[in-house]
């Protein structure tokens, strides 16, 4: 490969179903950069192996998917200010022979969410979040920064959740609630965040009863693929506003996009509607 050409690329595990390929390399086209960005599948036990490769094959960094956020916080040897309060990293920077994290997670989702809902969205009311990986993360930061008066937590693994909730401390409203004690959780609730890839094409179903969530709840699936998945369609059917994960998606990875190649890209309506057209091809 000539040292001309600038390359990057997502790490998963699976990555066949990410559109980050698509999107980054829209704006290589779009900006008249020489690069590339690649799918790179890469299983958990050979996380750590890979990354150190990478800038050997001439890479300037990688996003990170799951399951890779936190293994990629502890392999970073710099954090930004967001990683380091949310424990994820979901961009990789290789710079100077050494490896920075970044967790572009959290801008990403208040603007896709201001976008979307409005400012007062995340401060309107109590804001339930399903789900206590890396995404779940950096959004609890990010609705906190937002003003949510209280968020609270549901993951099938109730261990992680009380462990998420205890990193922030005293720094956010965090509450964990019990998975399917949907009545106690949705009480009062303004705004519902899906941060898990239940729901996501290849993944199970996320089951869930949305009959006491109150009418003037917003709705939030961070899952892209479908663009309209089982919540967003039963939500819509009871008239809650809704936001699907294609704007987090996009918004998120600008700033990876400018570390990497020096230029920050702009969230275009051509970009969503050739997203949405290679969702539906």
């Amino acid at each position: 490969m000539s040292a001309n050409i600038k390359l990057a690329g997502v790490i998963g595990w699976p990555v066949h179903q990410s559109l980050s390929p698509a999107m980054h390399n829209h704006w290589l086209k779009q900006y008249g950069i020489k690069g590339a960005y690649v799918p790179l599948v890469i299983q958990p036990a050979d996380f750590a192996t890979c990354v150190a490769a990478l800038p050997l094959m001439g890479f300037a960094g990688a996003s990170v998917t799951v399951p890779h956020k936190e293994a990629a916080f502890a392999l970073a040897e710099m954090r930004d200010e967001d990683a380091q309060i949310t424990g994820a990293v979901n961009t990789l920077v290789f710079e100077n022979g050494r490896v920075a994290g970044m967790n572009t997670d959290v801008c990403g989702f208040a603007a896709s969410l201001n976008q979307s809902l409005g400012k007062d969205a995340a401060s309107a009311g109590p804001v339930v979040v399903l789900g206590a990986g890396g995404a779940a993360r950096g959004i609890v930061l990010a609705l906190t920064r937002a003003g949510a008066p209280e968020i609270r937590l549901i993951n099938r693994t109730q261990a992680r959740a009380e462990a998420l909730a205890a990193s922030f401390g005293a720094t956010a409203p965090v509450k964990t609630a019990l998975w399917g004690d949907w009545a106690r959780a949705f009480t009062g609730a303004r705004l519902l965040v899906n941060a898990t890839s239940l729901g996501m094409i290849g993944k199970d179903r996320l089951e869930i009863s949305l009959d006491v969530l109150p009418s003037e709840a917003a709705i939030v699936d961070i899952v892209y693929n479908p663009l309209e998945t089982e919540l967003l369609r039963a939500a819509k059917a009871r008239g809650h506003r809704t936001m699907g994960g294609l704007g987090m998606l996009m918004h998120q990875a600008a700033p990876a996009f400018a570390a990497w190649f020096g230029v920050t890209p702009e969230v275009t309506p051509a970009l969503r509607a050739e997203l949405e057209a290679a969702l539906n091809a």
